[in-house]
């Protein structure tokens, strides 16, 4: 048989997409920077150098390229059947955070295990484990995916497992976006619209008498909805959060110059690095920040949407999903529109265990989105 021109052409399994890889790239960039601005007076202090949060952040980012070039290259479907030891392994691991030597406590919670010299957050784990295990089991269940005991039950099971380990630590926020992961990808997998909104009914009690069940964290709830009132303690993140945005204007007061991180905002290269990027940047950083994670979230709606098969569509889905609630919820949290939550910006903000699995990610979105050109034989 004749090969034409289109079957010499090199096959999709070896391409990289430009229009994911450009943004994601991009904002490690921006990240690296914005890490060494925002944590250089803290490093001089802590640590008497204030390269040391950056020259991690450059190996984080080194190691996340390297984890996003071997997931590109690993078929998607090689993570079908470790659905089950992927959610055993993160259940072993949030177990070990709270009962293992390796736990290490930091600002009241227990979030990490220590790894020689670096710190391991099993939840941003957990949260990949579950996108793999809920579609897999999607996928399996397609036909009696409308049946409680099969479509919804067992996923809230292992859903529910997960999230408690989790906000035992504590971290309400890692738990949320479990949940409405869950509830998302089992609303577009077709699960039954009363299972879910009693769910959902469900879920807003519980996380009613979970924030009330502790004074700090009703303490929190009520300066969500005044942090000036409370500016001196609980309302302190947001109201300086906000004092950086409305210092910056349009175009920012310049790279190096944020007046906020210098011992005022908390957390300024982790938490709330978008409130330093509003302050050096400005409006029109803070735009061009919202546009590439616009064109991400927007090509993962597209990979899932043209995913040869439905487990490479609900992975896709979840996954996309994950990244849009978290920075969704850190950008919310930075402009005081939800509660102070210890959460990260997806590859801006400092921390290896985020940007790593961030990373991991995009390179599974790659691979479904290069199998699905090659089903369609555009390769």
């Amino acid at each position: 048989m004749a090969i034409t021109n289109t079957q010499r052409a090199k096959p999709a399994g070896t391409l990289y997409d430009v229009q994911l890889l450009f943004p994601v790239l991009f904002l490690v960039g921006i990240g690296i920077v914005m890490v060494y601005s925002a944590s250089s007076a803290l490093a001089m202090k802590k640590f008497g150098s204030d390269y040391y949060f950056l020259k991690k952040q450059a190996v984080f980012a080194l190691v996340g390229i390297c984890v996003l070039v071997l997931c590109r290259h690993v078929p998607y479907r090689v993570y079908r059947p470790l659905a089950y030891p992927l959610v055993a392994l993160a259940l072993a691991l949030l177990g070990a955070v709270l009962v293992s030597p390796f736990a290490v406590t930091a600002g009241g919670a227990s979030r990490w295990l220590s790894l020689g010299p670096v710190n391991f957050q099993p939840s941003e784990f957990a949260r990949l484990a579950l996108i793999v295990y809920l579609a897999y089991s999607m996928e399996k269940k397609a036909d009696r995916i409308k049946e409680f005991s099969i479509g919804f039950m067992p996923h809230v099971v292992v859903m529910g497992l997960l999230a408690v380990l989790i906000l035992r630590q504590p971290d309400f926020g890692s738990a949320a976006i479990l949940a409405f992961l869950a509830w998302l990808m089992m609303f577009i997998g077709g699960v039954r619209l009363t299972y879910l909104g009693g769910s959902c009914g469900l879920l807003v009690l519980l996380g009613w008498y979970y924030i009330n069940s502790a004074d700090y964290r009703r303490k929190r709830w009520d300066s969500f909805w005044d942090p000036w009132q409370y500016s001196a303690d609980q309302g302190y993140q947001a109201t300086h959060s906000l004092m950086a945005f409305g210092s910056g204007g349009w175009w920012g007061a310049g790279i190096g110059k944020s007046y906020q991180k210098l011992f005022y905002l908390p957390e300024p290269h982790t938490d709330f690095i978008f409130s330093v990027i509003g302050e050096e940047l400005g409006v029109a950083g803070v735009l061009v920040i919202v546009l590439l994670y616009v064109l991400i979230i927007w090509k993962g709606i597209r990979i899932a949407r043209h995913a040869p098969d439905l487990f490479g569509c609900y992975l896709a889905i979840g996954l996309t999903a994950a990244l849009g609630l978290q920075i969704c919820i850190n950008m919310a949290v930075a402009l005081a529109l939800l509660p102070t939550k210890g959460l990260t910006l997806p590859f801006l903000s400092y921390g290896g265990t985020s940007l790593v699995m961030n990373m991991a990610a995009i390179g599974i979105l790659m691979n479904i989105a290069a199998s699905g050109k090659t089903a369609r034989g555009l390769g």
